[in-house]
């Protein structure tokens, strides 16, 4: 396909030198001395839980004492002793930011729990569900008071964390935890956390990656119109609907004056979107690991290399094969010194925008506006156009990610890749199909507990032989939108996978993970910066979302391999042998 990107100065990180900012203005929490050698002294396993901690000063008078203290050592670097003692005096642990809080709309029967028919997999419905009372967060008064105290940003309404080291508020996650509040009937503490995702847009203009200081300068993939579309399609209530739309459209504007890329095809000019942050510096809660992977790098080519590190975070795929780009950005090897996420048109990305428009249209014609409805089918059209011309590769049938660098389709495979199919943003006939043929040629449905993030085993967390809990629920429900009795049987087989492997889990560690290997029995993920978490929000609610939904036909049993994915499979791979 000859397409020809027309560039701006963020896409020529490696030509034009643009002045990156901090990861937000604080000189405690994101930038300068103190963080620096905080950090490197290594005093915690996570970079995150100093980012975390609560000043018992005002920033200025930390600050000073710690620049008055520095002028008093050779050097100015004080030992990690002195640094220890610091922190004593000037710091308090993390957590401090909340006070404790039980969701006052939980109750012990939702209605969802009787569409269960196996008594073992209603009972750990139940279980789940009891668990968002031990993710229940509210925000301390004194956030809201002294701010500046905190990394932590006051949000007004109580909230559900997902768990582990991610002790706040986070964006995408809570996709996922809003769809399984609202089939346990808490529409207030639903309601709640949407407005906390609306108050952060009225006051930076998108949704931050996470309630933090620190994450000021990048977000997360823009769910939270499809969070407005779930509670209203539990509610129907109008006078909300009316109320977020605006903040809607702020945010996705947003997205489409900082996050777009134009490119021509035939002539003819498409918009598309990516991931990209303009913050230079290492970040802040995982600072060490990006200063020692920057090592070496001149400093302009450690500027890039920070960038495009908060790029992929910004992704929710943090870190993976997916982003790295080798040999002039036409292979996908490399490490993960390679990232660059920023070069990259991500097919789920825009299948996510696709559905946002479709929704905001929807959203419109409820409220009887419709020409306002108009203005978003066009932009659907508009962005259907886009996908099929730039990410579908006729090839393989199927949607693949786009390099700006080489202006060539990404090879590997992806469940993104599928992503088309779970916000329905294709109109040519037969595509649904072909990308089954696809998914059923490609390997990934071979595994007993999962389709893996990928099929490359780098080391990085979104790559093989881990699984998560939001992929395998978006390919799912995609799959479910297809008509043929294969699609349906295949969504199906891999619900009562992904059930099975959650369930082991949970009766071994009596808890829910952030992420699988595809491989153990009931085995939790790994690899990545830090150790899997347990929690966990978005586990939670995809579980609950699949037992609601295919709950008359999953069993706590083994699971089938006629009919199974496995066995679609293998069939698959015999008639192509044969």
């Amino acid at each position: 396909m000859d397409l020809v990107v027309i560039w701006t100065c963020l896409v020529l990180f490696p030509v034009l030198r643009c002045a990156l900012p901090p990861p937000c203005d604080s000189e405690v929490y994101c930038q300068g001395e103190l963080l620096r050698q905080v950090q490197e002294a290594k005093l915690f396993a996570d970079d995150k839980h100093f980012v975390d901690m609560k000043l018992k000063e005002p920033p200025g008078k930390v600050l000073e004492a710690f620049r008055n203290l520095t002028s008093t050592v050779p050097g100015g670097i004080l030992s990690a002793q002195q640094i220890q003692k610091f922190l004593t005096d000037f710091f308090e642990e993390p957590g401090k930011e909340f006070e404790s809080w039980t969701p006052s709309d939980w109750h012990e029967n939702p209605e969802f729990l009787s569409n269960i028919t196996d008594p073992d997999l209603r009972s750990w419905a139940r279980d789940l569900h009891t668990l968002w009372k031990s993710l229940g967060r509210k925000v301390r008064a004194e956030v809201q008071d002294r701010p500046e105290l905190y990394s932590l940003i006051y949000t007004p309404h109580p909230l559900i964390v997902p768990g582990g080291r991610f002790r706040e508020l986070y964006y995408w996650d809570s996709y996922w935890v809003i769809n399984g509040l609202l089939l346990s009937e808490m529409k207030d503490t639903a309601r709640g956390m949407i407005s906390n995702f609306l108050y952060l847009v009225e006051r930076y203009g998108f949704v931050p990656n996470g309630a933090r200081v620190y994450y000021e300068r990048r977000s997360q993939p823009p769910f939270l119109t499809l969070m407005v579309e779930s509670y209203y399609q539990a509610t129907q209530d109008k006078s909300f609907l009316s109320f977020a739309l605006p903040l809607l459209e702020k945010e996705y504007q947003f997205w489409m004056e900082n996050r777009s890329v134009v490119v021509q095809s035939a002539g003819i000019s498409h918009t598309l979107n990516r991931y990209r942050v303009e913050a230079g510096q290492p970040r802040p809660e995982s600072y060490t690991d990006d200063l020692e992977l920057a090592q070496g790098l001149s400093k302009d080519a450690q500027e890039r290399l920070w960038a495009e590190l908060k790029a992929g975070a910004e992704s929710g795929w943090d870190f993976t094969s997916r982003w790295y780009m080798a040999e002039g950005g036409r292979g996908s090897g490399g490490a993960l010194s390679d990232t660059r996420t920023s070069h990259i048109l991500p097919v789920d990305l825009n299948a996510l925008l696709c559905r946002n428009e479709r929704t905001l249209a929807f959203f419109y014609k409820e409220l009887g506006n419709t020409s306002a409805a108009q203005y978003w089918e066009d932009a659907l059209q508009q962005r259907m156009a886009a996908v099929q011309a730039v990410l579908w590769d006729e090839e393989t049938g199927v949607w693949r990610d786009y390099s700006l660098l080489s202006n060539t389709s990404r090879p590997g495979f992806y469940p993104s890749n599928l992503a088309p199919l779970w916000a329905q943003c294709y109109a040519e006939p037969g595509a649904g199909e072909r990308a089954l043929e696809y998914l059923q040629a490609s390997g990934a449905l071979k595994y007993p507990n999962g389709v893996p993030t990928s099929l490359s085993d780098s080391g990085q967390q979104w790559d093989y032989p881990n699984a998560w809990p939001p992929l395998q629920h978006m390919i799912i429900e995609g799959l479910s939108k297809l008509s043929s009795e294969s699609a349906q049987q295949i969504a199906l087989d891999l619900s009562q996978k992904w059930i099975q492997t959650n369930r082991k889990a949970y009766k071994t560690y009596q808890a829910m993970f952030e992420k699988y290997d595809v491989n153990g029995d009931g085995k939790p993920g790994g690899g990545g910066e830090y150790e899997v978490q347990l929690g966990f929000g978005w586990t939670n609610g995809v579980a609950l979302q699949l037992l609601d939904r295919f709950g008359d036909r999953l069993s706590s049993g083994a699971t089938a391999v006629l009919g199974s994915g496995l066995g679609v499979w293998l069939l698959s791979t015999l008639l192509v042998m044969l």
